[in-house]
């Protein structure tokens, strides 16, 4: 890939790790095989609000101050495999004994070099969605798996120290 061309958003891998393990580390610096060949990333969006004060005395205008940052749910979509793996991380939080776990999520370019990395942490499944079934229909059976977080980074390749990055057209 070029420097000028943006990257395509079809090629992408996905890993898993146990929140705040050295794992977690290992895999941000070495990588691992994606966990689930997903099809569909989506969700990898920060807020910040802009919060309100009306100062005493200067009553032409509202200051404005940055809130605390929002971030949007992952959803990741695949078709279902025999694997459980999805189904399982979710249950075992409706049963009490589940785990918390980090992701990495690296869009690659069409030689499979790495473009950007994301990065979340503690992640917790809050919803798993099965696939929707259809007798008269040959279309392939989709899970979905929806990852509230407490935090995204971006890091890695891509991750804002060049010269040619967005805060740099601002200065």
């Amino acid at each position: 890939m070029s420097k000028g061309n943006p990257a395509l958003g079809h090629n992408f891998t996905i890993t898993f790790s146990k929140s705040g393990s050295v794992g977690a580390l290992i895999t941000l610096s070495v990588g691992t095989p994606p966990e689930g060949g997903f099809a569909e990333c989506s969700g990898l969006e920060v807020g910040i609000p802009a919060e309100s004060y009306a100062e005493g005395g200067n009553n032409g205008t509202t200051l404005k101050f940055v809130g605390r940052p929002n971030w949007t749910n992952i959803k990741l979509r695949r078709g279902v495999v025999t694997s459980a793996d999805l189904w399982r991380w979710h249950q075992d939080f409706i049963e009490g004994k589940g785990k918390r776990r980090d992701g990495v999520i690296s869009l690659l370019d069409d030689q499979g070099e790495t473009v950007r990395v994301w990065r979340f942490v503690r992640g917790l499944p809050v919803r798993w969605t099965g696939p929707t079934m259809h007798a008269s229909q040959s279309q392939v059976a989709v899970e979905e798996i929806e990852i509230a977080h407490e935090g995204l980074r971006q890091t890695g390749a891509g991750s804002g120290s060049g010269v040619d990055t967005v805060a740099n057209l601002f200065s």
